[in-house]
């Protein structure tokens, strides 16, 4: 069982990225959305798990990298790809969007 999960808003000019804990059946929010490219999501995402003391160095820097693969995905594809292609490339994130 992972202990974290990413939510995501699939937008036609912005990606947000959101991580969640997951504790057995419950998930509970770790941090708010972060949207790329109105921000830098990445390094916003990077500094709040910095401020969670708790949360391992590798499980910190597997976070950061999936959160790499969910921007270069929309930034590649994210205007030509749909919602539905976005949640078949990342099964195990909990999505939302508009297209």
């Amino acid at each position: 069982m992972p202990k974290f999960t990413f939510r995501i808003l699939w937008l036609d000019n912005n990606v947000a990225i959101a991580i969640d804990h997951v504790l057995g059946k419950n998930i509970s929010p770790l941090t708010s959305y972060f949207f790329w490219p109105r921000n830098d999501a990445w390094e916003q995402l990077k500094t709040e798990l910095d401020s969670k003391p708790w949360i391992s160095d590798n499980d910190k820097i597997d976070l950061l990298n999936k959160a790499t693969e969910i921007i270069n995905f929309w930034q590649e594809k994210g205007k030509n790809k749909s919602l539905t292609q976005a949640k078949e490339k990342f099964p195990y994130f909990i999505f939302a969007g508009s297209n």
